[in-house]
């Protein structure tokens, strides 16, 4: 078949990683082989592959969609943001570097055109058909002489477009009609289409827009995909999680037991990978806050004080807002604290940073017995191991090195009391250690908290997936769609907006 598609968006979080998802779902249940792909991410959000290579969490989620294992050709450039003007550029899967923006665009990007377009070639030679994600949108026109994600991507490769708009934020029309307006003749011709995502209502109302939007555009929409609640799995560009007190808490299934757990997340600022927490709210009776004020630890049951891509920075947070205090009153108190990665390493007692942040020398919370030293060299690692009696499978993805001088070992790291630490991601996954910690949690606490004994985060990640793909199956044209796929050419016309000269 050697087919392809770019799914593009009219904005970021449009719904691109989840379109991309449940195409890629859907294909694999009419049995197309089929694969991922993002010429170049930008997340704090990051997965380590079997070969041991960093790549975003959105692809390897997208991998799952297609069931097949993630590797760096599925996203072989991805920039992890480490301020505002500045990100490390990881190609694939390493880490080469740290760059400005200015410097990245202004003459780095263009340059791995040809190994995006390599890696793309590489995967299309081997699947039957590879679903590409764009990123932001393909009408930033400021950017497209460097293009590598977008439409670069498509021009390089004979693809098609279709173009996602989010309806829920209003505008849909007017953004699908300006994307295209906005692109060149040559780019114009390659969009095939649009996608309406987040529908709420009678799409009976919706189609005489679509009708005018065909007329004014020349181009089809593919689909009218409703709301659903529940569908941001893996997002990519961080939690919107305001650092003025709001708060983002997980919905709850009612509990097992007869009380709930309260977790609280430290949004620490370069928060990373914060999806290691997406396997507590699965749990029924679980409640997870991210929340930013010493106050809002008061009822927490459990506190996690998660990754992030600016350890020393975020300790500096943490003591600024009063936070470290709170978390210091806490272990005093034998109150569950879980530091992961970055979080790890802020509880111990002394971080050399030259790396990182370039800090030097910085005393941490005191809270566990480990030395942290930053090595230029990055730790991609996935480990497999044991505690409280379960087994456990994680990632690592980490520059400091833990030195542990004393404590009960917990994974790579320790514990003392009731504080924990490990560099460990994704080790909640792990249904039967996941349990085995939430009692530990809820006997220190005073809870009669029981967890679910059948609850799979595999099987509910699946579930979500399957869901995915229901909604390309029932509410997308899935014939045009498989048709435009098949094709891998483009499948659109140039397009002037009225009024423009011809």
């Amino acid at each position: 078949m050697s087919g392809g598609l770019l799914v593009a968006g009219t904005t970021s979080d449009a719904g691109k990683s989840v379109v991309t998802a449940g195409i890629c779902r859907w294909l694999v249940r009419q049995g197309v082989k089929v694969a991922p792909f993002k010429g170049q991410n930008m997340s704090l959000n990051s997965f380590v592959t079997r070969e041991g290579a960093e790549i975003g969490r959105a692809q390897a989620m997208q991998a799952q969609a297609c069931r097949v294992e993630p590797t760096a050709l599925m996203n072989p450039v991805l920039l992890k943001p480490g301020g505002e003007r500045s990100s490390q550029v990881v190609l694939l899967g390493k880490p080469v570097g740290e760059l400005s923006a200015r410097g990245y665009h202004g003459g780095r990007q263009q340059a791995l055109l040809g190994t995006v377009l390599e890696c793309l070639e590489e995967l299309r030679g081997t699947y039957d058909a590879v679903i590409c994600e764009g990123a932001g949108s393909p009408a930033e026109i400021n950017l497209r002489r460097t293009d590598i994600v977008n439409m670069g991507v498509a021009r390089g490769a004979g693809l098609p477009v279709l173009v996602v708009g989010d309806i829920d934020r209003g505008g849909v029309f007017a953004s699908f009609f300006g994307t295209v307006a906005l692109l060149s003749p040559e780019d114009q011709a390659l969009v095939a289409g649009f996608l309406v995502n987040k529908f709420r209502g009678d799409v009976t109302l919706l189609e005489p827009g679509l009708d005018m939007l065909r007329g004014l555009t020349g181009r089809h929409t593919y689909g009218v995909l409703p709301f659903r609640h529940g569908l941001g799995i893996d997002e990519e560009d961080g939690l919107r999680v305001s650092l003025r007190g709001s708060v983002r808490e997980s919905a709850v299934a009612p509990p097992h037991g007869e009380d709930v757990l309260r977790v609280a997340v430290c949004a620490v600022p370069l928060m990373s990978n914060f999806t290691d927490v997406d396997a507590l709210a699965a749990e029924p009776g679980v409640v997870v806050r991210f929340v930013d004020r010493p106050e809002e630890l008061a009822d927490a049951d459990l506190v996690v004080v998660p990754g992030t891509r600016g350890t020393v920075r975020a300790l500096q947070w943490l003591r600024e807002r009063g936070l470290a205090e709170a978390l210091a009153r806490r272990a005093a108190e034998g109150r569950p604290v879980l530091g992961i990665c970055g979080g790890f390493q802020v509880l111990g007692e002394h971080i050399e940073d030259d790396v990182e942040s370039r800090a030097g020398s910085v005393p941490g919370l005191g809270l566990l017995p480990v030395r942290v030293r930053f090595h230029p060299g990055k730790t991609l690692a996935r480990p497999v191991g044991e505690a409280l009696g379960e087994p456990v499978e994680g990632y690592e993805i980490h520059h400091g090195v833990a030195e542990v001088l004393g404590g009960t070992p917990f994974l790579d790291g320790c514990r003392t009391g009731q504080v924990w630490g490990t560099h460990w991601h994704g080790s909640l996954e792990s249904d039967g250690f996941r349990r085995a910690f939430l009692r530990e949690v809820a006997t220190a606490s005073g809870r009669r908290f029981v967890p679910a004994p059948d609850t799979s985060f595999a099987a509910l990640r699946e579930e979500q997936l399957d869901l995915l793909g229901d909604l390309i199956e029932h509410h997308a044209d899935t014939d045009a769609l498989l048709r435009l796929i098949e094709s891998g050419a483009p499948a659109g016309l140039p397009f002037i907006p009225p009024g423009a000269p011809a």
